[in-house]
């Protein structure tokens, strides 16, 4: 419980800097400018966005916790009823440096929540019942031209509460649908978005 108490802060802290960085900004020049900017927490440091997700009936989200069969084990009382109807996730960027080369450097999380109690085929329910959370944290550094490098680290999913067991045949245990895995990438970003 304390760790889904944990990340609804962060994706609280993420939505609070988003509105706080609405107002407009003065651009970033060369170096007279970048003078001016804090070299610690500058004022921009955070970048993110949270967003709400609710699947239709006969369209839930499915973790990959329990077999898509799991309502032959137990019809609309099947223990692995781990198929989500709403899906709260988001991302954070922090770039704690303000001026030189370090202002290109930044750590990320992205966390999702998933709630729900719905059994494909068998059970579908309203139910905001919490399943778990899939996250994922990482570093990266900004190259040039919208180019990014970035470390990330993706752990198994964590079930919450009365979940947090084996739930029977069905039950494929917590690897999610990716499982754990470490990658190095590169992200290019371009455009600019028209509100």
């Amino acid at each position: 419980m304390q760790r889904l108490m944990w990340m609804v802060a962060v994706l609280v802290l993420i939505s609070i800097s988003g509105r706080a960085q609405t107002s407009p900004q003065p651009a970033v020049t060369s170096s007279p400018g970048e003078a001016q900017e804090r070299m610690f927490f500058p004022h921009d440091m955070f970048w993110g966005w949270a967003q709400f997700d609710l699947a239709p009936p006969h369209n839930e989200i499915d973790p990959n916790l329990c077999a898509g069969n799991a309502g032959q084990y137990g019809g609309v009382s099947a223990p692995c009823s781990m198929f989500a109807r709403y899906m709260l996730s988001g991302t954070l960027e922090v770039r704690p440096f303000g001026r030189s080369q370090l202002r290109r450097f930044m750590v990320f999380g992205s966390p999702a929540f998933l709630f729900g109690k719905n059994v494909p085929q068998t059970l579908y329910t309203w139910s905001f019942d919490a399943i778990g959370i899939e996250h994922s944290w990482g570093v990266g550094i900004y190259v040039a031209k919208g180019f990014e490098l970035r470390w990330t680290q993706h752990f198994l999913f964590d079930r919450l509460g009365a979940r947090d067991t084996n739930l029977g045949t069905a039950d494929l245990g917590n690897n999610g649908p990716w499982g754990r895995y470490a990658s190095v990438g590169v992200r290019k970003t371009f455009g600019t978005r028209r509100w």
